[in-house]
């Protein structure tokens, strides 16, 4: 599923926070139906838990707290610490590299579906999966699937129900700081975790919501959404063509949906895992292009069949 500061801030319709509140319902009845013991979340960062002084690929979390922006649960989450490190000893099993974090910090990417879906982040124990989808320079697409690929197979030898979620939105290109171009308070945040004061997270929140209006008004520079990537990119995923993304150049996934579009990385992952275990089918069919949360935004769940 999809995840968006703007959720929880002023400025979208309320017919459109109604329309993505029922698809969340319906996907939060389906969670419900199937009672996870376990959740495993593949997530993105946006420079509160993972800088540049040390970015990681891939990191698995044997301990985790959310961070609190913008109005998410700020706390522990309930992460079983033996199950994450055997986890991670897993996939390093399966050759592919990914670090692991006993101190994890987690924002909304990784919280707000767990709110969404369960009311509460720390009903269920969940796994925490960083999967770097802002930090260039990014790699290849083969290895995130091959890092959902090695997380499935090892959880289903664990005789539980597990919940996989991957978070994040399709062709968007809000207002991050790079390298490139950040300011030196912005740079000192992304390379070295300088934590914003109580002013600068309230001057972030009121850029987001301004470069939302402008976006939704047609103005500013942010690049447009693209829908038809986005559907695109859904119905590979509905039709079980995952392979398909181990060619895609990391420059064309951004000239053509933006370079937040690269947290479908996480949805890459959630659905390699499923795959891992046999055909999958999809559900809660979800999508909207909403330019007043400058995103693609999407819902699937998915069964195994086989």
């Amino acid at each position: 599923m999809s995840h968006s500061p703007l959720l929880n801030l002023p400025g979208p319709a309320q017919e459109l926070l109604d329309d993505i509140e029922g698809a969340i319902a319906a996907a939060r009845e389906f969670v419900a139906a199937f009672d996870p013991d376990l959740v495993v979340t593949f997530s993105p960062d946006h420079y509160n838990g993972f800088f540049y002084r040390a970015m990681p690929p891939f990191c698995v979390g044997t301990a985790a707290a959310g961070v609190g922006d913008y109005g998410t649960y700020q706390g522990p989450l309930d992460v079983p610490a033996d199950l994450a490190i055997d986890c991670a000893r897993a996939v390093l099993d399966s050759d592919v590299d990914v670090a692991v974090s006993a101190a994890m910090d987690v924002d909304h990417g990784t919280v707000q579906p767990l709110q969404k879906l369960f009311g509460d982040a720390t009903a269920k124990p969940v796994i925490p999966v960083f999967v770097n989808s802002v930090a260039t320079p990014l790699g290849p697409m083969r290895r995130v699937r091959a890092l959902g690929a090695a997380v499935g197979t090892h959880l289903a030898g664990l005789g539980k129900r597990v919940l996989v979620i991957g978070s994040g939105g399709l062709s968007h290109d809000p207002p991050v700081p790079t390298l490139a171009t950040a300011p030196p308070a912005a740079l000192d945040r992304i390379v070295r975790g300088v934590p914003m004061t109580t002013e600068q997270r309230q001057a972030r929140q009121a850029a987001v919501i301004e470069a939302a209006r402008e976006f939704a008004s047609g103005q500013g520079a942010l690049a447009p959404l693209n829908p038809d990537w986005d559907r695109a990119f859904l119905d590979l995923l509905d039709n079980g063509r995952l392979a398909e993304v181990d060619s895609w150049d990391n420059r064309w996934i951004a000239e053509q949906a933006g370079n937040s579009a690269h947290e479908v990385r996480t949805w890459v992952a959630a659905f390699a895992a499923l795959a891992a275990q046999g055909k999958y089918e999809t559900g809660n069919r979800y999508y909207r292009a909403a330019p007043e949360l400058i995103a693609g935004f999407a819902i699937r769940t998915a069964v195994c069949t086989s």
